[in-house]
């Protein structure tokens, strides 16, 4: 199904936006003046149309919205059972919606390493595998007994994936074959899931608190990283695989050493500003490329982005009227993007 949604210049959304916005300088952004926008002389860092591009068109809450591994298309989705496929530069059209991939909210989304498929998790107790660029549903992994939260599938090798359940499991599935080839058998739901570098070994948070590492061959724990007080709500890898990110509602985002020979201690790092809240969502959270930035989603509506080095908190971008449910940087350019329970996506451009 073809669209004519269209994003839009924040701006063109007025005072609701943009004096927002003017609280903090954080995006190269533009200034508010009668419902016109006059640009800061600083230079412009990235092919944005404008510093702010807001993204509208969903008719649902927004759980999780990714880049394109090249960078030029967005693929959202939440609580409508739809995958939304948008441009990034131009106004940003809205130009395909996936229908008829599930018949539950996706709670999860993500692009596998060449942009070729998109997986997906949902309330309907499957992961979803479709073809990027047809919009075509090429496989639906049935298996698990109750809501799949997340999904994520390897950086190399072959392409396996793994999905994090409501029924205590984690299953891994070769997307050549029709039902999952391991499954992993926990004590308490899962509510995220990663590869780690070397695609040997699936890592796993919960409501436990506790983040673990399985040796997928072996079936067996090889790794337990325990700190957080409350469920796990996002993980992520960085880029070499040395340091998982991980959020949490105890409203601490931390990094992990997980390299083999590490010394005990392998909470090294630990950032605090954001907030979860009484809708429990499960707030994902992200590295930028270079590793030098990390944020996730607060439910007290900011984007929050921190230097990783520092742990100095360098923005918390105003802007939604919701929950950020997901964060994600752009993979070649000084972008970040949020999507939010207000059933809007924005794209920022962050000063250097």
């Amino acid at each position: 199904m073809m669209s004519m949604l269209t994003g839009n210049r924040a701006a063109e959304f007025g005072a609701l936006v943009v004096p927002a916005m003017q609280q903090r300088n954080d995006f190269a952004i533009a200034q508010y003046n009668e419902g016109t926008v006059i640009a800061h002389e600083r230079p412009r860092r990235s092919n944005l149309q404008a510093p702010i591009m807001l993204l509208t068109g969903h008719e649902g809450e927004i759980y999780s919205s990714k880049f394109h591994p090249e960078g030029n298309i967005i693929a959202s989705a939440g609580h409508e059972r739809l995958i939304y496929l948008w441009m990034v530069y131009g106004d940003c059209d809205n130009f395909h919606v996936i229908k008829g991939g599930h018949n539950g909210s996706i709670l999860d989304l993500k692009f596998n390493t060449d942009g070729s498929s998109i997986f997906t998790a949902s309330t309907d107790k499957t992961v979803g595998m479709f073809d990027s660029e047809t919009g075509e549903r090429v496989k639906r992994m049935k298996g698990h007994n109750a809501i799949v939260n997340s999904c994520a599938s390897t950086k190399r090798g072959n392409q396996l994936v793994a999905s994090a359940s409501d029924d205590c499991t984690v299953k891994i599935w070769d997307t050549r074959w029709r039902g999952p080839v391991k499954s992993l058998q926990l004590t308490y739901q899962v509510t995220a899931v990663c590869f780690d570098d070397t695609s040997s070994n699936v890592i796993a948070g919960g409501i436990d608190n506790d983040i673990k590492m399985f040796d997928i061959r072996a079936g067996k724990m090889s790794m337990q990283l325990c700190g957080h007080t409350d469920t796990v709500t996002g993980v992520s890898l960085n880029s070499d695989g040395s340091y998982l990110l991980s959020n949490s509602m105890d409203c601490t985002l931390r990094v992990w050493d997980i390299r083999p020979y590490a010394p005990q201690e392998r909470c090294i790092k630990i950032f605090t500003g954001h907030q979860h809240n009484f809708e429990k969502n499960l707030l994902k959270c992200s590295w930028s490329p270079d590793d030098s930035k990390v944020a996730c989603g607060s439910a007290d509506k900011d984007v929050c982005v921190w230097h990783s080095a520092s742990l100095q908190m360098m923005y918390k971008l105003p802007g939604h009227a919701g929950s950020v449910n997901d964060v994600q940087f752009h993979p070649v350019e000084p972008i970040v993007m949020s999507c939010s329970s207000d059933k809007q996506i924005y794209l920022g451009e962050l000063d250097k």
